[in-house]
């Protein structure tokens, strides 16, 4: 299936924020937000086209945005500029939030979950950063150290590999992140904090050995299990099984790469069926 895609359409006139959004060729059967990653202080929308045209052929309307991120920006803002999009979706497509879903890896993967939270939306985080009140507090003697950063903007994704723990820079851009250094900020946006029986169905995927600590997800399955109910997905047939821990390191952004085509499938054939027990 061939996309055809719309580029750079202005979702926030104000800054001028684009996305991108990719057209199927057959009826629409839902919509879905890819939300590149970066630490909330790289990356662009481009990084994340293969992700998109995956699902997209499989008959989603996808949209790929752009948002402001740190140093002109921080917390909350990255959240509300892709709230704005949200909004954008419902004026020009006529999606609402039950028809949406939303997917990304790293910062991007937050972004996703924070949108389950708030809509019930499905989402999908890989790598996502998801531990940032509590690792914060567990590595006070942690040095903050920008790490390197050279041609990320320009290496596709799935090209970028960043295995391994780097605590320094983890906390360089996590910090980085916030206006103000404050524990009611980082608590505020911390996700595990917020996780409620109305959220989204939540597939979340992270390696035992890589850049974003997988304690984040494990505090979002202990939030969701003392709710009312627990989340899980049910996988179309021949889709593969889903799994918190990938048995490769090597990252595109945020990405688990073993879990890349699992989650295409997930996304494209299983998320709009995921079941919530409550």
């Amino acid at each position: 299936m061939t996309s055809r895609i719309l580029i750079n359409a202005v979702y926030e006139p104000i800054h001028e924020l684009k996305v991108d959004v990719y057209l199927p060729t057959t009826p629409v059967k839902a919509g879905i937000i890819d939300i590149h990653g970066g630490g909330w202080f790289r990356g662009d929308k481009q990084k994340d086209a293969d992700w998109a045209m995956r699902l997209n052929a499989l008959g989603y309307l996808v949209f790929v945005p752009n948002y402001r991120y740190a140093p002109a920006v921080h917390y909350p803002t990255p959240l509300t500029d892709v709230e704005t999009l949200v909004e954008w979706i419902g004026d020009q497509y006529a999606l609402p939030t039950t028809q949406l879903a939303a997917v990304g890896g790293s910062a991007g993967g937050n972004m996703a979950v924070e949108l389950a939270l708030k809509y019930g939306m499905p989402a999908v985080s890989l790598s996502g950063i998801l531990d940032i009140e509590q690792w914060l507090a567990t590595h006070k003697d942690v040095v903050a150290k920008q790490g390197d950063t050279s041609l990320f903007n320009v290496t596709a994704s799935a090209a970028i590999n960043q295995s391994g723990s780097d605590d320094q820079f983890y906390k360089w851009f996590v910090t980085n992140y916030f206006a103000e250094q404050s524990i009611a900020n980082y608590h505020a946006a911390t996700p595990s904090t917020r996780v409620t029986a109305e959220a989204g169905p939540l597939f979340l995927a992270n390696s035992l050995a890589e850049f974003v600590p997988s304690s984040g997800v494990l505090q979002m399955a202990r939030r969701a299990h003392r709710q009312s109910g627990a989340f899980y997905a049910a996988p179309a047939a021949g889709a593969p099984p889903c799994k918190r821990v990938s048995g490769r390191c090597r990252r595109r952004c945020g990405r688990v790469l073993a879990a890349k085509s699992a989650t295409s499938v997930m996304v494209g054939q299983a998320v709009f069926s995921v079941r919530r027990l409550f």
